[in-house]
């Protein structure tokens, strides 16, 4: 069981929704935050409302300010990397700036940050690391253009980082949600299955930290679903097609 008190994480994505609501929750755990987002504003009034936060403004799409971030950030026992960004599209209505930056927040950033916390958890032998996927990461879903193709790669990331990081005393896992109730899943026009509010799914991804298990989805029985797709054969999948 890892305990969060008394140990500094970054999160990165923390001034709304899911990372947020982990920053309460952490907070209340006893942990030191480090608090990263492009809003240094929304981040700052965060900061205000828990007991030992500070804040780091970052654009995770800017390889140069994401080495200042780690620069200021300092040493740090986790990292939770929850930066996201959303824009339901269907490739027959391409829009190549929105696409992009889903591309780019939700995986090329994650690589950003990762190139620098890394190496730094392997020298001193010590870390823990936490990337946000998303259930969409698992198969190509309609109208998923950018968002679906840069959460499987976070997927592909931390299985890769399991792998090599296995004996190096860095903990790694992959966290994957479902629908949560946030301003980007506002944009959704069709009924959401089991919605949740950021604060329950919070509560989920905590107790999933608090585990050395590499993989956790939620909520079930929506999850069991989503990877049963794996399985069934093409002809099901895409009939008609």
């Amino acid at each position: 069981m890892i305990d969060f008190n008394g140990k500094t994480y970054w999160l990165i994505g923390a001034s709304e929704g899911l990372g947020r609501a982990m920053a309460h929750d952490l907070d209340k755990a006893g942990a030191r935050l480090i608090l990263s987002a492009r809003s240094q504003d929304r981040l700052q009034e965060l900061a205000d409302e828990l007991s030992d936060a500070r804040v780091v403004p970052v654009d995770v799409t800017d390889p140069d300010i994401v080495q200042d971030a780690a620069s200021q950030a300092g040493d740090v026992d986790g990292i939770v990397y929850i930066a996201g960004a959303y824009d339901p599209m269907q490739a027959a209505d391409w829009d190549q700036d929105a696409a992009m930056l889903m591309c780019n927040v939700n995986f090329i950033g994650a690589m950003h940050v990762m190139g620098h916390v890394v190496p730094a958890m392997v020298a001193k032998g010590l870390g823990d690391i936490t990337l946000i996927g998303s259930l969409a990461g698992y198969r190509g879903l309609p109208k998923s253009i950018g968002y679906s193709a840069s959460k499987a790669a976070i997927v592909s990331l931390a299985e890769t980082l399991r792998f090599d990081l296995k004996d190096t005393g860095v903990v790694v896992r992959i966290v994957n949600p479902g629908f949560i109730k946030t301003r980007l899943t506002q944009k959704n026009s069709f009924k959401m299955p089991m919605l949740m509010s950021p604060e329950d799914a919070a509560k989920h991804v905590v107790k999933a930290m608090r585990k050395t298990r590499f993989r956790t989805d939620f909520p079930a029985p929506f999850s069991w679903g989503i990877r049963l797709l794996d399985y069934l054969p093409d002809l099901l999948v895409y009939r008609g097609k």
